[in-house]
């Protein structure tokens, strides 16, 4: 399942951090952070619950970037 979420980050090397700590959160297949458009698109594994996947990709975001913000 793939969804979109509205994000809120400050600079294009911010979304990158964003990215990557995405794509290494358990239950996320593929992610894709989006600068410009300030979206980010995430393909979640088979049989995972989205909204408990996203509150890890929250967490690991603001461990990198501690000004960013996903809106569930």
């Amino acid at each position: 399942m793939k969804k979109t979420y509205k994000i809120e980050v400050d600079c294009a090397n911010c979304a990158n951090l964003m990215e990557d700590a995405a794509r290494k959160t358990a239950g996320v297949q593929t992610a894709t952070v989006n600068f410009m458009t300030q979206k980010m698109i995430v393909e979640f594994a088979e049989g995972q619950e989205p909204k408990a996947v996203m509150e890890n990709v929250l967490a690991a975001c603001k461990k990198v970037e501690p000004d960013c913000e996903i809106f569930l």
